[in-house]
């Protein structure tokens, strides 16, 4: 029999990317812990803490209804999209209509895939920030668009240089990726940076799609692009539970903006998934009625508490930070005595062993950074802080 397995080969386009960093690097250091490393992980940000006890009550009295575990509609429920809805009123007075103008998500990184089938084709243009979050810049390759970078800078808050874009070759640009407060950097953005962003793209007929996860994380004046009078001609906006509401594992995102864009997302979407679980979406409609003293214990008050002993790392491997900086991670420029980010942190995992994330992996312009997670007890921070400080050779930062 002839046997013509060996012509077997994977799709062209997987030769743009590559497998995601935190992919490949928990293997390693599952590894390592194998053989009796325990390391200490700084890495993802994944939230260490529950959700509230009324999301978790509503979850388990839901899924032992009989009529629960059927196919749910690709809206998602009604009673979802409102609570979607009533947070976005809540905490950045934006009305939207729950039927027309909300798509609920397996999770804002499954929202990347969909918007960008809906509105890019092969060869178009995508700007991307950089640095930036990866999955933004891989998922367009797969997909067969043409990455265009657009720099941040640390001198310049982290923002956009407008002027830099405008002398740009924006001809096939047909998305812009934003993301708000900013991961990796930390930076917020004000009314007035989202109205620049704005008149920018209704100028060249190109779509913004903000990202903002972290708006509750550490930050005191939460703001949506959507409050922007104009903004849903050409902006969508992703939002998650998965931070601000302590429900990473549950997959559970969302896009809002304009009726006509959430449709088009919808045609694709539908064909990709069949819903989530019904309790899970019941569960999750009820987290968004967290009390403000809820968000204040989770989102404020123990991640201040981290925030203290994550400056002090930095301090002690010799880095330097923004201060004002909100979001569940500290971002810090590296000290000249190493080459780059990944030197350093490579050095943290192997002496330490404490697994810190190197900035290369969010574009060139991370290259001297290094970014430490909060997710992670404060006793577990200390005890890093502690075998970081037991490294020879390292050199404190005046604080």
């Amino acid at each position: 029999m002839e046997n013509n397995a060996s012509d077997i080969r994977p799709a062209d386009r997987l030769g743009g990317v590559k497998e995601y960093y935190f992919s490949r690097k928990l293997k390693e250091i599952a590894e390592m812990n194998a053989n009796g490393a325990d390391v200490i992980s700084l890495g993802i940000g994944s939230p260490d803490m529950p959700p509230s006890e009324q999301t978790l009550d509503t979850l388990c009295q839901e899924c032992r209804k009989p009529d629960a575990h059927g196919y749910q509609p690709y809206v998602g429920i009604p009673e979802l999209r409102q609570g979607m809805a009533y947070f976005y009123k809540r905490w950045y007075d934006v009305e939207l209509d729950p039927k027309t103008e909300i798509q609920p998500l397996i999770g804002s990184k499954e929202g990347i895939l969909h918007v960008t089938l809906a509105f890019v084709n092969p060869g178009d243009k995508v700007l991307v920030p950089n640095p930036g979050y990866p999955t933004y810049t891989s998922l367009s390759r797969l997909l067969g668009a043409e990455i265009v970078n657009y720099d941040l800078d640390e001198t310049n808050g982290w923002q956009p240089d407008f002027e830099a874009l405008e002398n740009m070759d924006l001809k096939g640009v047909k998305l812009m990726w934003t993301n708000y407060p900013n991961m990796p950097t930390g930076a917020v953005a004000d009314l007035g940076l989202y109205s620049r962003i704005v008149e920018f793209a209704r100028r060249h007929g190109i779509l913004v799609v903000n990202d903002n996860p972290y708006s509750l994380v550490l930050n005191e004046n939460p703001v949506s692009i959507l409050q922007v009078p104009g903004a849903k001609e050409c902006c969508l906006e992703f939002n998650s539970m998965s931070k601000s509401q302590n429900m990473p594992g549950w997959r559970v995102g969302w896009v809002s903006g304009k009726a006509q864009f959430i449709q088009w997302i919808l045609k694709v979407k539908s064909n990709v998934d069949s819903g989530m679980f019904r309790p899970l979406q019941q569960a999750a409609a009820q987290a968004f009625h967290n009390s403000d003293e809820w968000h204040s214990e989770y989102n404020v008050r123990l991640y201040r508490k981290r925030r203290v002993v994550a400056e002090e790392i930095m301090h002690t491997l010799g880095c330097t930070f923004d201060k004002s900086q909100v979001g569940m991670f500290l971002w810090g420029q590296i000290p000249d005595t190493y080459e780059d980010a990944e030197q350093l942190t490579e050095r943290i995992l192997h002496e330490a062993r404490v697994f810190v994330t190197p900035g290369f992996i969010f574009g060139s312009r991370g290259r001297r950074y290094i970014r430490i997670s909060l997710c992670a007890k404060e006793e577990k921070l200390k005890e890093a802080l502690e075998r970081i400080k037991g490294m020879d050779d390292i050199k404190p930062s005046i604080g």
